[in-house]
């Protein structure tokens, strides 16, 4: 064989192996815009719920209305397939509307819709977007108005625990920075709770996300199981370091109840997520029809079983699939009766010039306490505002100049 041929061969190989060792990280110019863009749908999807919000409004309605927002907008971008593939892009999370003591994961079926909303429920709106595997998630925390437009009525204890998990979602997010560890994420959550006399909801994580990943091996929990709830069954997160490039979703959930969570007796689970690492021989049909279809539709990420066009078999199947641990259930979860609960998530990048939000909305103006949160708390918050205020400025004078330029 000649030197020629040689280093042909060596060229094709080296090739071949940086198309397999492709760079799915924000290292990657291309992945951080993928990220970006499946934000801006995040956002503009919870804006239009917001809207949405009013009495009478049905959640099954709003479920399948920001669905539509980022299914729509989603498939406007990246049309071009990319070596003969299209680019998968869409719901990332099911848009999940819980009501009141209702903390998470509520996405009905159509044949169980519930009561519709009036004025002064507490709404809290999950849902999530990607591009390509690239996830972008957010939560959002809400009172129902009377009328469109007007500014609800909060009492005391739902301003507190609103101010409180907002608070935290800020300053959890960052404190997540490279070199930093999680646990110091959960020290900070933890004196936010302590300041506005709220307690965080046990069992919420912040998670790492990576392609198709909605939650990733690194976590960090919101508080630190007793001894007595690790007896329990309660477990510790993994202590674990950040590092630039990786991606989070902060994830914060307050009530101003016990802070445990438990499995709704009333409300049926329809949130799934497919365990890939588990194979099983199914012996229902209609098992077999919904992992059959789970596989084809949804084979990494969470779906509801509203989007399945049978959807009785989708539930006759969902129990052996779940049983055999084909599927993990993300439960709808409840605070104690009359607790009130507030659920604030955003999507941090870690950059080289530091971390950056990239989803989440501000929080509603009416949400006020007269509780002041810790020393070390109040000068970050006001750091965080102070950055805010400036890249707000620019963005103005930019946006003025450009104006004036046409």
């Amino acid at each position: 064989m000649s030197d020629d041929s040689s280093t042909s061969s060596a060229e094709s190989v080296v090739e071949e192996k940086a198309e397999v060792e492709e760079i799915s990280d924000l290292s990657n110019s291309d992945v951080c815009t993928k990220y970006q863009e499946a934000s801006k749908i995040v956002n503009l999807a919870l804006t239009g719920l917001l809207s949405q919000c009013v009495p009478g409004a049905r959640i099954l309605d709003l479920c399948k209305f920001g669905a539509t927002i980022i299914a729509t907008s989603s498939s406007k971008l990246y049309t071009k397939k990319v070596k003969g593939v299209a680019v998968e892009k869409g719901v990332a999370f099911p848009v999940c509307i819980s009501v009141n003591d209702v903390i998470c994961n509520n996405s009905p079926l159509g044949s169980e819709e519930m009561e519709p909303l009036i004025a002064g429920d507490i709404v809290k709106i999950d849902l999530g977007c990607h591009i390509d595997g690239y996830i972008s998630v957010a939560s959002h925390t809400l009172i129902v108005p009377e009328s469109p437009g007007a500014s609800p009525k909060v009492d005391d204890d739902m301003g507190n625990v609103a101010v409180a998990a907002y608070n935290a979602m800020i300053v959890a997010a960052a404190s997540i920075k490279a070199g930093a560890k999680n646990t110091e994420v959960t020290e900070v959550v933890h004196r936010v709770a302590t300041a506005y006399g709220v307690n965080a909801i046990s069992s919420v994580r912040m998670h790492q996300m990576k392609r198709f990943v909605i939650d990733g091996v690194k976590e960090v929990a919101l508080k630190e199981p007793t001894p007595d709830e690790v007896e329990a069954g309660d477990e510790k997160v993994d202590a674990c370091s950040f590092e630039q490039a990786e991606v989070y979703a902060v994830d914060v959930a307050m009530s101003t109840g016990e802070g445990k969570p438990r499995p709704s007796g009333v409300l049926r689970t329809t949130v799934f997520k497919r365990n890939v690492e588990a194979q099983y021989r199914l012996k229902m049909k209609n098992s077999r029809y919904l992992l059959s279809e789970v596989d084809k539709h949804f084979p990494t990420l969470p779906f509801t079983l509203a989007h399945f066009d049978d959807e009785r078999a989708a539930k006759m199947g969902v129990t052996e699939c779940v049983s055999h641990g084909l599927l993990t259930p993300y439960p709808v979860l409840h605070e104690q009766k009359d607790a009130k609960v507030a659920h604030f998530k955003c999507t941090v990048l870690l950059l080289p010039s530091g971390t950056s939000r990239v989803t989440g909305l501000d929080m509603p103006a009416y949400f006020q306490t007269e509780k002041k949160p810790d020393e070390q708390t109040q000068e970050l918050l006001t750091e965080l505002a102070a950055i805010a205020a400036k890249k707000a400025k620019k963005k103005a004078a930019k946006k003025k100049k450009k104006k004036a330029a046409a």
